[in-house]
């Protein structure tokens, strides 16, 4: 195995460690939308390490097609509704949570395998990516607020880390990527999804120790 790819099969173990951790973590939150998001993140990149060391074709669709909903839905729709808990104290129904996911997962067959999706797909993607940074830097703002800076510049971080990937993914080619035994795309992309989720967690769990301390505090 070259350095390359030892690299990359590293940044894939960490996109896979933070997935489940922090998944397993969210679901232990009762956050079932953000927990499973994270939890497909990380089988996402668990088929993906297993394509780099094998070269397997199932893999390969099969990370894929979780990563077109993640990038479509996933990230910029549900993670979003899940990070509501805190920021809105909006928590849909268990029912309504399958439901999100259902369709979701419906909608991503269209987008992979659509024809007249073909073009305007990834502008499509960066569309949505774009409105889940405007939304993390209202995530942000809110940290700010209540003086947990560290959480807020870690969120800001992972905000523009992810529009960048988001950006460059179909329209931009990092010079030498075939060979930069670091900076290339997937590793970069990998490494900052899995910074980003790190953020998701500490962030909300700043907002949510702030709520359940409001709510200790006596009715005046």
């Amino acid at each position: 195995m070259d350095a390359r790819t030892l690299v990359l099969c590293f940044a894939c173990f960490l996109l896979v460690l933070s997935g489940f951790v922090f998944g397993y973590k969210f679901l232990k939150k009762r956050n079932y939308l953000l927990g499973v998001e994270c939890l497909v993140i990380a089988f996402s990149a668990s088929n993906a390490l297993i394509f780099f060391l094998t070269n397997s074709g199932i893999a390969y669709e099969i990370s894929h097609f979780l990563d077109a909903f993640s990038r479509g839905f996933g990230v910029p729709i549900i993670s979003i509704i899940g990070l509501m808990a805190v920021t809105h104290g909006y928590k849909p129904s268990k029912s309504k949570d399958f439901l999100m996911f259902l369709v979701t997962f419906a909608a991503t067959f269209v987008l992979i395998l659509a024809d007249f999706m073909v073009k305007p797909l990834p502008y499509f993607y960066v569309a949505m990516w774009s409105l889940f940074s405007i939304y993390l830097v209202y995530f942000a703002s809110r940290l700010v607020g209540v003086g947990a800076y560290l959480q807020a510049l870690g969120v800001i971080i992972a905000m523009l880390a992810g529009q960048a990937i988001a950006s460059i993914y179909d329209f931009y080619k990092i010079p030498g990527d075939e060979t930069n035994v670091v900076l290339n795309f997937y590793v970069l992309a990998l490494s900052t999804w899995a910074f980003m989720l790190s953020q998701f967690y500490y962030g909300y769990g700043a907002l949510e120790r702030l709520k359940g301390s409001s709510e200790m505090l006596p009715a005046r």
